[in-house]
């Protein structure tokens, strides 16, 4: 098993590394006279293939965003994985022992109360919560898995977003006067393209 994971480490990195990647330049034959100067350049986003990154970041958690290169978010992929997975881990050795202290109670009929001092029905509470936490934990570990995976994607979407220059964002105090509402007052965000 763990062979298999470095074999598979090994050649997605084999193959998400590169040396130097040259830039195709191509002469536009179409173009008109005076336009001769213009050449189409190879587009940077196609070193950041978002297939590639959500097949990585599918395979082994966080590779995705080391292809990327947004190694900052690696170990917050990893430390909310491993957190879902140590909760996950106690609510289902917390099922266990009080599932078997029921167990124990319910075969011996001269009990009353279990080791940990429960009775027979505070135990079937307390294992129903337990199930519950464990199952929703378990959610919530598989959500946090398929967002890193579209974070993979959606970023390497991302490379290439050209953010316009123009673009403003203000915060200003706003007055209003209303003949039906009155002066109000309060702030306002004002967004310039």
């Amino acid at each position: 098993m763990v062979r298999g994971i470095l074999i598979l480490v090994f050649i997605s990195l084999f193959l998400s590394s590169y040396a130097q990647e040259e830039i195709t330049v191509i002469p536009d034959s179409t173009a008109v006279a005076d336009e001769q100067d213009t050449v189409l350049i190879e587009s940077y986003s196609r070193r950041f293939n978002p297939r590639k990154a959500l097949l990585f970041s599918a395979v082994l958690p966080g590779m995705g965003q080391v292809y990327n290169k947004k190694y900052w978010k690696v170990p917050i992929v990893y430390g909310g994985l491993m957190l879902g997975v140590y909760v996950v881990n106690t609510y289902q050795n917390q099922y266990l022992q009080y599932k078997s202290e029921l167990f124990s109670l319910l075969n011996d009929n001269t009990l009353t109360t279990s080791e940990s001092g429960f009775n027979q029905e505070q135990l079937r509470s307390i294992i129903t919560k337990t199930r519950r936490q464990r199952d929703y934990f378990s959610i919530i570990t598989v959500i946090w898995y398929m967002l890193q995976i579209m974070d993979a994607h959606v970023d390497a979407h991302l490379k290439e977003f050209d953010l316009n220059p123009q673009l403003r964002v203000k915060v200003e105090p706003m007055v209003e006067s209303d003949q039906l509402t009155g002066r109000n007052s309060g702030v306002s965000l004002k967004l310039k393209f």
